[in-house]
């Protein structure tokens, strides 16, 4: 199941096992492809950045399948799922009694993965406050638990990833310069899904496989207006946004017949332009950017779900995206909501005062 949870495919090429996860044969692709065949018997850092939804993590898998660490540990941490204040524990780990509620010894992620591989997804997520910490165990290989002066040594090969501009981050002062250029020894570009639509068949193919097993039913039926629909899409979500849909389109699917499961957004985005005048009068046609297409539909989904964001039947979840990222893109797009009180960290209800007041 890790496979389709992380936006991987079996591979149909000659390649090997160590891309078995993952499929297709479009030019961006193979040129990622190339690029872990150079750096996988390596030890050297690796910096992974990619849209959300790319598959990063199978990427990360593949890199250390490639190498002598084959067979240690491979150790993963999404740094935005953790909260600030336990994310230094989760690294490096604490003794007994190093802060309130810490009442056995843990060992950290570092530990855990010596002589192996440790995967920091979001590493752009991690505090100005722990990134001297961390581009020490990087550069010296020793650290140190909370509440503990004893240094341990590890053997750890690093890889890293992201969506979010580290470039800019470090022109605004919020991610240091020094940790940057120490994972940036080798940077890999994962391709978005728009950007190889060569593969969407095959794609498509699999998971109705994957899905139609698991559900007990018999997909032998693709139309062409179906196929046509998925590889005209801008896939803002990418690899994951597909598998959810073909997920809900095996759902629906009848007499063998797989539907497309597009319409229901790609028709209110089509208006979208309409949210930003206030004009009755017939307005000309803009072209749609990739931009104003992930706004809209955003804005949709939070309307859909009264602003909830997470929650299993939040706009996260129905997004494909982690509460985290979705709160950073709201943010990145500029959406904003006027606030009548917090219920919880995922409900929020409307206020009637000025935008400007409250900011998600």
């Amino acid at each position: 199941m890790g496979d389709i949870e992380n936006g991987g495919f079996r591979t149909h090429d000659d390649r090997g096992p160590q891309f078995r996860q993952i499929v297709g044969s479009s030019p961006a692709l193979e040129a990622v492809f190339q690029q872990i065949e150079c750096v996988g018997p390596t030890s050297s850092t690796v910096l992974i950045h990619g849209e959300t939804g790319t598959g990063k993590e199978l990427i990360a898998h593949a890199i250390h399948n490639l190498s002598e660490r084959y067979g240690s540990p491979f150790i993963k941490l999404n740094c935005a799922a953790i909260p600030l204040d336990l994310l230094e524990s989760e690294l490096f780990g604490h003794e007994r009694g190093a802060f309130t509620g810490a009442i056995a010894q843990r060992i950290g992620r570092f530990e855990l993965a010596d002589k192996g591989t440790l995967f920091l997804d979001e590493i752009g997520d991690i505090p100005l406050t722990l990134q001297p910490k961390l581009l020490r165990v990087l550069q010296e290989q020793e650290f140190e638990r909370l509440g503990s002066c004893r240094t341990h040594h590890v053997n750890v090969r690093l890889i890293a990833a992201t969506h979010r501009d580290l470039v800019g981050m470090v022109a605004q002062n919020e991610f240091r310069r020094d940790l940057y250029y120490r994972l940036n020894v080798f940077p890999i570009s994962l391709p978005p899904l728009r950007e190889r639509r060569e593969d969407i068949p095959a794609l498509v193919e699999h998971f109705v496989e994957i899905f139609s097993r698991r559900m007990g039913k018999r997909i032998h039926n693709f139309p062409s207006e179906t196929m046509a629909a998925f590889s005209s899409y801008t896939w803002p979500g990418n690899i994951r946004e597909l598998q959810n849909l073909i997920e809900r389109a095996v759902i629906l699917a009848q007499d063998g017949v797989l539907p497309n499961p597009l319409p229901t957004f790609i028709g209110p985005i089509a208006a979208s332009r309409s949210i930003r005048t206030t004009s009755r009068e017939p307005q000309p046609a803009v072209p749609m950017t990739l931009r104003d297409n992930e706004r809209a539909l955003i804005l949709k989904t939070l309307h859909a779900t009264r602003w909830r964001i997470g929650g299993s039947k939040g706009a996260a979840a129905m997004l494909g995206l982690n509460r985290s990222t979705l709160m950073y893109r709201l943010k990145r797009l500029g959406i904003v909501r006027p606030l009548q009180r917090v219920v919880s960290a995922d409900n929020f209800t409307m206020l009637e005062q000025p935008e400007s007041t409250a900011r998600l």
